[in-house]
């Protein structure tokens, strides 16, 4: 029992003194770990101390001011070197310069900056109002500034006034929009510049908002108007064992349910006889709109095109339609032709509609109308009545190919946008063709349309 004992103690000991030997290296040598640590962590801190200044100076100094400090550093230099009293007045003036804009910089973050619009959703060719309040937190007075305004791809520059503290002060804004689309407006930013605009500091403050410029829509009558006559469901040629339109009365067959037994005609012919219906649907609409640049001739035709198919889907939300507005995708032109691809918009209420086609774009890379057509069909075959929206550049032979996409119990309509066309309705087979060259053209047409 001794002797099993002693090794394990001798194993006990060894242990301690190798952990102990650790120790005491590892504690010789922590003075110089420690060292080296805080001055790899110095250095760190220097270099990024650097890179930080040589940031703010690079966004601060503009080039006039960097021509400036030039002229300082030579002028003081090589009259220094020389002896040239010209050269070292008009460097020490150069250097008077720079000093004397500094204080210009000063108060970039004193503002508290909010912006205000009456409205967010906007027709184009109309503009928004709002205020941009302006106040200072500080408890002094700032020297007078000017805050720039982004507007999507412009800028609206406000000045501001010498304000005292607590001062506030708000500057009215208008910004046209004669566009369609959505801009973003923000962030505000305060810019704070001497008057020769040597230096320049710039503080942003995080307020943005989304401007949604709709397009322009005519008010089209009811497509309920002869197009779709029932608004509850339409009977279909499916026959199914359950629905609202009785059709006839058939033998029982095994898994029919027995809530469906015509028990009059059982007891007639002997036999078991369920009742068969008429599978309703509920009517339906399509909206497609060509987004291919290549099938309208201008940017104009492009955007009466978009308002067409506004127009329309914004009258079947209020009718109460089940609806599906349906455009080309962007495809890489690497994959074009052999990726097909179509994007819905959201259609749950006028608005969400109208933002919708607020953010829509003619594309380069896309799918035909006809290929388009296709492949709403094939995503939803229930359809009533469709909608197809293009531009003059496509021929009727392209026309009557995406009508033929659709069942041949689906009412089709082709707007076709040329502005430089009378507006006519064009009956071509089963398929109506209306030409429109302003979008307050298609309410008439419609109802040509519907009497013919």
């Amino acid at each position: 029992m001794t002797t099993d004992a002693e090794p394990r103690l001798t194993r006990l000991d060894a242990a301690s003194a190798a952990t102990a030997h650790t120790r005491v290296t590892t504690a010789s040598r922590g003075p110089l770990v420690r060292g080296l640590v805080a001055l790899l962590s110095a250095a760190r801190r220097t270099r990024d101390g650097v890179d930080a200044a040589v940031d703010w100076v690079g966004q601060v100094v503009t080039p006039a001011g960097w021509l400036v400090l030039a002229s300082a550093t030579i002028g003081v230099s090589v009259g220094w070197i020389f002896g040239w009293v010209e050269w070292l007045v008009a460097g020490f003036a150069a250097v008077m310069l720079l000093a004397m804009s500094i204080p210009f910089l000063f108060g970039a973050r004193a503002y508290d900056v909010a912006v205000r619009l009456d409205h967010e959703r906007v027709v184009a060719g109309g503009e928004v109002a709002g205020e941009v309040e302006i106040r200072n937190r500080g408890a002094r007075a700032t020297l007078p500034g000017r805050i720039d305004l982004p507007v999507g791809s412009g800028l609206v520059e406000l000045g501001v006034p010498l304000l005292r503290a607590r001062h506030v002060v708000s500057q009215p804004v208008t910004i046209p929009t004669p566009r369609r689309g959505v801009h973003t407006v923000g962030p505000p930013t305060s810019v704070r510049t001497d008057p020769i605009g040597l230096l320049r500091r710039e503080h942003a403050w995080p307020d943005v908002h989304e401007l949604f410029v709709h397009p322009r829509t005519a008010a089209v009558p009811s497509t309920s108007a002869g197009l779709v006559r029932d608004l509850e469901g339409n009977p279909t040629r499916r026959l199914v064992d359950a629905d609202m339109s009785f059709h006839a009365i058939r033998p029982y067959t095994p898994g029919d349910s027995r809530r469906q037994i015509h028990w009059k005609s059982t007891a007639k012919t002997g036999q078991l006889m369920v009742r068969q219906f008429e599978e309703s649907r509920r009517s339906r609409m399509a909206v497609v709109l060509s987004l291919a640049l290549d099938d309208y001739a201008d940017d104009d035709e492009f955007e009466l095109g978009v308002s067409a198919a506004a127009s329309l889907g914004a009258q079947a939300i209020r009718d109460g339609r089940d609806l599906d507005i349906v455009t080309g995708a962007s495809i890489p032109r690497v994959v074009k032709g052999r990726l097909r691809a179509i994007q819905n918009l959201e259609a749950s209420s006028p608005r969400a509609l109208l933002d919708g086609f607020s953010a829509l774009e003619g594309l380069e890379h896309t799918m035909p109308v006809e290929e388009v057509c296709r492949l709403a069909v094939e995503a939803s075959d229930a359809l009533s009545i469709a909608f197809v929206v293009c531009g003059s550049k496509v021929g009727l032979t392209r026309i009557r190919q995406a009508a033929l996409a659709f069942p041949a119990d689906t009412a089709v309509l082709a707007v076709l946008c040329d502005e430089r066309a009378h507006p006519r309705v064009q009956p071509v087979g089963s398929l109506t063709l209306l030409t429109i060259g302003l979008i307050d053209d298609l309410p008439a047409l419609l109802l040509r349309g519907v009497q013919s």
